[in-house]
């Protein structure tokens, strides 16, 4: 990397904290990918590819941080940025959602985004839940996901006190109790970004694949595809650039455009609704209960974040009733710690390659690495029509998801059959590479770059 660059790259972490979030990936136009959206809502535009960050718009007059990364030379920026470089930019994009989202986040002591105001015990006992309401909690809500029998109760903390310190109180108050943070998770390689247009039409039927992600926009790609939605955000499902594209290398089907897993129905939690504050652990096990109702044979999570009891019991209870679980390892280096789901046993977790399957350097490592797939070099449908270049492990999982779905026989025999089609990978590609003959070359579709 020419010094320039690099001097501009390792400055733009100070840049990026009043910045609404982005995940570190390259979208169509070679800027660094959209947020979720900024403080004003979801950013608008295909996959947030030409939307200035939240917190750089809006008449700031300053240079828009994609303007910023797509001028370094026409370079790909995340191939060259240096492992600190990707950490730098992961805190900075955690620090500009929690900023932009200040009456719904706060973060808890590792600097990880959480809902603001929220303590969760999961299965609490009856002295748990006295002993909390003596120390002054009070209970906002409790829940029974139906299909996992799974229950928990989200307390509020007393008033004015952080969640994460009165967490590590109610710990000590109650040993051996379950008590967690709601984290929020992100797509792990392009923005959600606003969808542009309509909900794709809902085809409520069976289904064989179950999808976790943003809503999924009406494309012609999709038109002939039986695709169900559910909102698990308030506002109900809200079309997405991130879900649309995920939804397209499943099941879209247009000219020389095919999806890894056209033909089956598909249905889709919408965990964020549109709101970058919403992709919280309790609605992803929320949508989890769901998809295990619907009886899904696999479920594909494009979406990363910290370790959570609530999302790591309701995996394991879906595991439990044969529902295979595909989620994507990150796009913060591989010096980033360890992202879930990917990283919890019995999760299928994948990384991304490009054309030459060669491992994306910019690939997370989770504690394991199962399969890789096509995860750059490749094209997927934009929200209301035409396709764009995507990067990230987020467009690897549905792949591998495809798959392990069109294999016969229970989970234990998809993923026999699976490692038999793998083929070798340069690099962190875990067992090998699946459907790499499912990428559809940018240009063979005209996507925007």
């Amino acid at each position: 990397m020419k010094r320039p660059i690099r001097r501009t790259i390792m400055t733009l972490a100070a840049t990026l904290a009043v910045a609404a979030p982005a995940a570190a990936q390259l979208l169509p136009g070679g800027g660094l990918t959209g947020g979720l959206g900024g403080p004003a809502g979801p950013l608008a535009g295909p996959l947030g590819a030409t939307s200035p960050l939240g917190g750089l718009s809006g008449g700031s007059g300053r240079q828009p941080v994609g303007d910023i990364f797509s001028n370094l030379d026409g370079m790909r920026v995340t191939e060259g940025l240096a492992p600190t470089s990707l950490l730098d930019l992961r805190r900075a994009r955690f620090r500009a959602l929690v900023e932009g989202h200040r009456a719904a986040l706060d973060t808890d002591d590792a600097g990880d985004p959480v809902r603001r105001g929220e303590v969760v015990l999961i299965d609490p006992t009856a002295a748990t839940l006295a002993s909390a309401s003596a120390a002054g909690f009070t209970v906002t809500r409790e829940s029974r996901i139906d299909g996992l029998e799974l229950r928990y109760v989200v307390l509020a903390p007393p008033h004015g006190k952080r969640a994460a310190a009165e967490a590590r109180r109610l710990r000590q108050l109650a040993p051996g109790a379950t008590i967690t943070l709601d984290p929020v998770y992100e797509p792990a390689g392009g923005g959600l970004g606003g969808g542009g247009g309509s909900l794709t039409p809902s085809a409520r039927g069976a289904a064989r694949i179950g999808m976790i992600d943003g809503g999924v926009a009406a494309h012609p790609a999709l038109a002939g595809a039986a695709i169900e939605q559910r909102g698990f955000a308030p506002g109900g499902p809200r079309a997405s650039g991130h879900g649309t594209a995920i939804a397209s290398l499943l099941v879209g089907s247009q000219g020389a455009f095919a999806g890894a897993a056209r033909g089956h129905g598909l249905l889709v939690a919408d965990v964020f609704g549109g709101d970058p504050a919403a992709g919280s652990a309790e609605n992803i096990a929320r949508a989890l209960g769901w998809l295990a109702e619907r009886r899904v044979k696999v479920v594909t999570i494009s979406l990363v974040g910290p370790a959570n009891p609530l999302i790591e019991r309701a995996v394991a209870a879906v595991r439990a009733q044969g529902v295979l679980v595909v989620a994507a390892v990150g796009n913060d280096g591989p010096d980033a710690p360890p992202q879930y789901p990917a990283s919890y046993a019995g999760v299928v977790a994948v990384t991304g390659v490009d054309r030459h399957n060669q491992a994306l350097p910019e690939a997370g490592r989770p504690s394991h690495l199962d399969f890789a797939a096509p995860g750059a070099d490749m094209a997927a449908a934009l929200p209301g029509g035409g396709y764009g270049a995507v990067r990230g492990t987020s467009f690897a999982a549905p792949l591998v998801a495809a798959r392990l779905a069109e294999a016969n026989g229970d989970g234990a025999a998809a993923m026999r059959v699976a490692q038999a089609e793998a083929v070798p990978g340069k690099g962190p590609v875990g067992r090998g590479v699946l459907c790499a003959a499912c990428r559809v070359a940018p240009r063979d579709v005209g996507a925007k770059k």
